[in-house]
């Protein structure tokens, strides 16, 4: 029998969201992609530092049983710019960490997202803008990396801790194009004239509904904790949590900040990994904890 990804959730991810590749990535944005290729090949017995992604990597690894492939839950994929040369060395760096990752793509500067489709990923990590629109335009939940982020705490070793923004994020982008165009009085209005009407559904509610899967098969050992961060308010609250209701879902927390920066706030929560899409909020979480900027919707 064939080998499937079905039922599986899978992370697409590439090399520098998982590895720290900044030193050599100068090399390559010089222009000389020979120099970058030499260097890999230098180091190609040293393995490459932690990255941003590689806390939220290694948690949602951990949920896989030992034993059959069909025990596996859980699938991370590297598909990379790198030329296979310099993937040889993410691969050896993957096997060092005792990442437990047998499948990857090297596409040499050529963009990869189009490998998302037959992976049937349900989340795609880059450190590249324009791969994660195209992978959102596909309808691939997909966040740019931001490799300069501060790395996950270690509080929580048995648990995958999440948290994502609402609108254009989990939510469509429906009532921040009412916020754009009419003001906070009418975004207010809006939502609570239609608090009772789900949200129509935004490009990272499969990922929730994935991570809501996997948790519910978890070994004891490991679990997920969700949290929604949003610049909503009361009475804009209301809709978000019956939209989540109306999807069966539950998420561990609902912060609504009313406007305020979110960073202080992602920094207590200590996610293994942000995901919103508004560049200004991401830059503010950076600073505390791994971010992704989900370039979807209106502010984008």
């Amino acid at each position: 029998m064939a080998a499937t990804l079905d039922g599986k959730l899978v992370v697409a991810i590439s090399s520098r969201a998982l590895f720290d590749f900044e030193e050599e990535n100068q090399v390559f944005e010089q222009g000389d992609d020979r120099a970058y290729m030499q260097l890999q090949r230098q180091r190609l017995d040293t393995p490459a530092t932690p990255g941003v992604a590689f806390s939220l990597v290694k948690k949602l690894l951990a949920f896989n049983d030992e034993g059959s492939d069909a025990n596996k839950r859980v699938e991370v994929v590297i598909l990379s710019r790198n030329d296979p040369v310099s993937g040889l060395r993410v691969m050896k760096s993957a096997a060092h960490y005792q990442l437990p990752i047998i499948r990857c793509t090297f596409t040499r500067g050529e963009s990869p997202w189009r490998y998302l489709q037959p992976l049937k990923a349900n989340l795609f990590l880059s450190t590249h803008l324009s791969d994660v629109r195209a992978a959102l335009s596909a309808g691939v939940p997909a966040a740019q990396v931001y490799p300069q982020s501060a790395h996950a705490s270690a509080a929580h070793p048995h648990e995958v801790r999440i948290a994502f923004d609402g609108d254009a994020v989990l939510f469509s982008d429906e009532a921040e194009r009412v916020y754009q165009s009419h003001g906070l009085d009418a975004f207010q209005q809006h939502e609570q004239d239609k608090a009772a009407q789900p949200l129509p559904d935004g490009p990272f509610k499969p990922l929730l509904v994935a991570l809501h899967q996997l948790q519910q098969a978890a070994r004891p050992a490991m679990r997920i904790r969700t949290a929604l961060v949003t610049a909503r308010s009361a009475p804009a609250h209301e809709r978000a949590i019956r939209t989540l209701m109306d999807w069966n879902i539950e998420v561990d927390e609902a912060m609504f900040l009313g406007g305020l920066d979110k960073g202080a706030f992602l920094r207590e929560f200590e996610p293994d990994f942000f995901f919103d899409d508004q560049t200004g909020h991401i830059e503010s979480a950076a600073r505390h904890v791994p971010a992704g900027h989900v370039a979807s919707g209106v502010r984008n």
